[in-house]
């Protein structure tokens, strides 16, 4: 129970910051629409997307905030119900934060409002929203793979023990 309100503080103050990002984008990106941080690596450009990630399903609002709903209900249910290492509840809690975040900007204003433009490769406009999932699921991976390691070890262990392997 501690561990899920720790989780549920920790996607808030995730879903405080992107908010308050977005906010500040908003308020100083749009006047001007761009603004070199380090020229020829990466810029803030206020952009709205009106779709996931890489404008994936745009224009499908309410299918985008019916899944997410479901699927963010879903990982803070988890998040209170389910004992798990510190890692993956740290992955668990980015996802959630920010989904959260992206979910607040689709509900009310329609879309999503992006700023981070890398300039050195084509890619996405993006937000802090989107880094924390993407960080916590790419936590989520490294977490699941680490853990069928530990699992296949005492196995291939035994099976060299035996002469098997």
């Amino acid at each position: 129970m501690i561990s899920g309100l720790l989780s549920l503080l920790g996607a808030a103050v995730l879903v405080v910051l992107d908010q308050l990002i977005k906010h500040w984008a908003t308020a100083a990106l749009l006047p001007v629409g761009s603004m070199e941080v380090l020229p020829g690596i990466v810029e803030l450009r206020y952009c709205l997307n009106d779709g996931m990630a890489f404008s994936m399903l745009a224009g499908k609002q309410g299918l985008l905030i019916g899944v997410t709903s479901v699927m963010l209900v879903a990982v803070l249910v988890m998040l209170f119900v389910r004992k798990m290492p510190l890692a993956e509840r740290i992955a668990w809690t980015l996802v959630l934060g920010g989904g959260v975040g992206n979910l607040i900007d689709r509900v009310l204003n329609g879309v999503v409002v992006d700023y981070i433009n890398v300039l050195f490769m084509h890619f996405a406009i993006f937000n802090f929203a989107d880094i924390c999932v993407c960080v916590g699921v790419g936590l989520l991976m490294l977490v699941l793979l680490l853990d069928s390691t530990k699992k296949d070890a005492p196995t291939q262990q035994k099976a060299e023990d035996d002469g098997t392997a």
